[in-house]
């Protein structure tokens, strides 16, 4: 085995595409070019216009340079299905930004009920790899960076020539050893099921969002969140999830489904909206709520803060209330937790019946006595108020609903998630969608888990780092309580 044994022996096809448009799945290729490269030599080519069987836009005729007239007379992907599967045979699949060349290639054989598979060589993930002190690794950026030389960019020969000048650059800059241990980590594949295609997460993206893991007969076995998808779905497959459930998990996989976010509070509300909706079959849910329970704390007679259990909840005033649960006797837990902590008189706390003389925690001596006037009204509500502090509800701090601005690392995509007294309203995509909203005959059921995460993400630490537009004109949707 010689010292580099992987740039030795492995052919590395350098492809690049032209398209109609940018989705896989209702776009069609009109170019494909490719360069062969092995041992540091070039060993060959192919290319060929396609007939994309559609109309080529004016935009794309213009950006690419390829004309409805320059395909017309060209063979369809069909034609040249065979001799393109023979061409990368053995090879390794090169492209910048490979998921969306190896996704159209893909889609092409797709649509003639072929499945195509190949391993799969990103230069972007290269680059980033060999060079990461640098922020910016699309081929615009190499090209000036490494003064790799024009070539005619947006055309499929134009950009492999410049792929195959960064590669050979990176071998010459950083050495054939480096190179090869780069270049066989990027190679590298976790586990995947035996019922997924070996290339799953070739098409997976690197980006937020929600993925769904799919059984026989389109069971839904699972849903997850993750600022990086692809990244996320590997880990399940390369050991991180060792557990029963993950091993029950893999063996039952058979499909993957994702759907992109800008940002993590819009994966999280989306991963929270879909769990109980959908009701997964491995995900740990807790139970919907038939009534929520709070703590409200008011003076009686004498003057003592008392607490009592209420169900009847104003979403206007959840600054009055302590606590949200699921149910009265997780309420009952929290103050019997509270009172023991504290010292305070469970009587006051609706945790003993009665109504005059010492409680029985005060003939334990843990109750400070303001069950029989012995402990001063100001000291103890005073005590009260410090006890309850962390259990208090967070009112609406806006007088209506806010969009908060969530926009990808790439600025490719902005969500704009829009927001009304803690609920989830809906999700657009632009201030112009966001100020034609009309929000007035709405009705939102308010949600535990929601809200904490969305006071967690507006009024916790990391809260000066939003953006947040306030909707003045959009009308107040009614927000229920259960």
């Amino acid at each position: 085995m010689t010292k580099h044994n992987l740039l030795a022996t492995t052919t590395f096809a350098f492809l690049d595409i032209e398209t109609t448009g940018g989705g896989a799945t209702s776009d069609r290729i009109t170019e494909i070019g490719i360069r062969f490269w092995r041992n540091g030599e070039v060993t060959g080519e192919w290319q060929t216009l396609l007939n994309p069987e559609t109309r080529i836009s004016p935009f794309i005729e213009s950006f690419t340079g390829i004309t409805n007239a320059m395909v017309a007379d060209a063979p369809v992907f069909e034609s040249v299905a065979q001799e393109l599967r023979e061409q990368l045979a053995d090879c390794v699949f090169v492209a910048h930004n490979a998921r969306f060349d190896y996704g159209f290639i893909k889609s092409e054989f797709r649509r003639l009920g072929q499945a195509f598979s190949a391993r799969v060589l990103c230069t972007v993930k290269l680059s980033r790899k060999l060079y990461p002190q640098h922020r910016r690794h699309n081929m615009d950026a190499l090209i000036a960076r490494h003064q790799l030389g024009q070539v005619q960019r947006h055309r499929a020969m134009g950009d492999v020539a410049a792929m195959l000048a960064f590669f050979e650059h990176a071998l010459a800059d950083c050495g054939a050893s480096l190179m090869e241990s780069a270049i066989g980590e990027l190679l590298q594949r976790p586990s995947i099921p035996s019922h997924l295609p070996p290339d799953i997460l070739m098409e997976l993206p690197r980006r937020p969002g929600v993925y769904r893991f799919y059984g026989e007969n389109d069971v839904l076995l699972y849903v997850g969140k993750s600022t990086n998808i692809q990244q996320r779905v590997a880990s399940h497959f390369s050991g991180d999830h060792n557990s029963s459930r993950g091993i029950r998990i893999s063996e039952s996989l058979r499909r993957v489904e994702y759907t992109e976010t800008a940002g993590e509070l819009g994966a999280l509300l989306l991963e929270l909206k879909q769990i109980k909706s959908l009701r997964p079959l491995y995900n740990r849910r807790s139970r919907a709520a038939k009534q929520l329970v709070s703590i409200e704390l008011s003076k009686d007679d004498r003057g003592y803060l008392r607490a009592r259990l209420v169900r009847e909840i104003d979403p206007q005033r959840l600054g009055d209330y302590y606590g949200l649960f699921r149910s009265k006797r997780a309420a009952e837990q929290a103050l019997q937790g509270i009172a023991a902590r504290n010292e305070l008189c469970n009587r006051l706390l609706g945790l003993e019946s009665g109504e005059q003389g010492p409680c029985f925690q005060r003939s334990l001596g843990r109750c400070q006595g303001a069950c029989d006037g012995g402990e001063d009204i100001a000291r103890y509500n005073l005590r009260m108020q410090i006890a309850f502090h962390s259990l208090r509800l967070t009112t609406w701090p806006w007088s209506g609903a806010v969009g908060i601005v969530e926009c990808n690392d790439d600025g490719e995509r902005t969500d704009i998630l829009v927001i009304y007294n803690w609920v989830h309203v809906t999700t657009v995509h632009s201030e112009d969608e966001l100020h034609d909203l009309t929000l007035g005959h709405q009705s939102l059921t308010f949600d535990l888990d929601s809200y904490k995460l969305v006071v967690k993400s507006l009024m916790g630490p990391e809260r000066h780092k939003r953006r947040i537009i306030e909707l003045t004109d959009a009308g107040l949707p009614d927000v229920l309580i259960p």
